[in-house]
């Protein structure tokens, strides 16, 4: 019978190193990914464990203080990141909507209003900051701003004061609220998440940089309107800035009817303001990419620092 010399194949030494490195750089890789996903998982339960019941006891005070010399009651329905549970400090705002149905101020006009609540609060919380602007009055507590929007209704909608202050302005304080529902049910309830991690990044960066907490939304919806990608937080998180970095050189129109873009405040497309929050934006979505290119959930970490 014919031999086959030492009876076996002999491996090639270096493919065998190369299946060695490949699997030490995939178990590196994965557990790379499991720290970056603790930090998010954990950053986004500190975002949840917000303190309801202070802002509740502010709210209720609130309430009556402003009923306090009025016939009739109000009614706060919550606006703003707190109803889109996409509330983060730093970068949200705590709004109420404050319906003024069968009371003395339904036929009053908005600065009326306006200098009824600074009046009423301002009794009530003589030590805090409360300052009345176009649209709201803006109590600044310790740890939140409450911004309240004197409303009144206007069939199934609301009317709030217009840009000017001066008059009512129709609004459909529903309209973004439920848009952003539907797709981040669409997308396995992953984006309200990545709306307050991409805020606390937004949060850190220099005012300059920054965007509102709305127009941060606006943006979410848009990116993600028809995403059909990785779903892990991580890799959400990168394609918001990607992308949010092009979308910000550009308006949004506003759907809930109180203005016509929700990004009047940066100017005209492509103005210097915008590209410089482009720019910022494409920095923070390069550091995610090195940080992962290096395999180091410390530079993730420094995102959020």
């Amino acid at each position: 019978m014919g031999g086959s010399g030492n009876g076996y194949f002999r491996s090639d030494p270096d493919k065998i190193k190369k299946k060695l490195r490949d699997s030490e750089a995939n178990t590196e890789n994965q557990e790379h990914k499991v720290r970056v996903a603790s930090i998010l998982s954990d950053l986004l339960a500190n975002f949840n464990d917000r303190d309801h019941e202070t802002i509740d006891r502010h709210l209720s005070e609130i309430k009556t203080a402003l009923e306090k010399d009025i016939d009739g009651t109000m009614d706060l329905l919550f606006g703003g990141s707190v109803a889109k549970h996409t509330y983060v400090d730093g970068l949200s705002d705590i709004d109420s909507l404050v319906i003024l149905n069968k009371t003395d101020l339904a036929d009053a006009t908005p600065n009326e209003v306006k200098k009824y609540f600074v009046e009423r609060l301002k009794e009530r919380f003589p030590k805090t900051d409360i300052h009345s602007g176009k649209l709201a009055v803006t109590l600044n507590f310790s740890g939140c701003e409450i911004q309240l929007l004197p409303a009144v209704k206007s069939g199934e909608n609301l009317k709030i004061a217009d840009r000017n202050g001066q008059d009512w302005a129709r609004i459909k304080p529903k309209a973004f609220s439920e848009k952003l529902s539907a797709i981040n049910q669409n997308v396995g309830r992953k984006v309200v998440p990545i709306i307050k991690l991409a805020k606390a990044i937004i949060s850190n960066l220099p005012e300059k940089h920054q965007i509102s907490g709305y127009h941060a939304e606006s943006i979410a919806v848009k990116v993600f309107k028809t995403y059909s990608g990785d779903l892990k937080q991580k890799e959400m998180i990168k394609h918001y800035f990607s992308e949010a970095s092009k979308l910000v050189k550009g308006h949004i129109r506003d759907n809930t009817g109180q203005s016509v873009h929700v990004d009047d405040y940066l100017g005209s497309a492509n103005s210097l303001e915008r590209k410089i929050v482009s720019d910022a934006f494409g920095r923070v979505h390069r550091r995610m990419k090195n940080a992962d290119s290096s395999g180091s959930a410390a530079e993730w970490q420094k995102l959020f620092d």
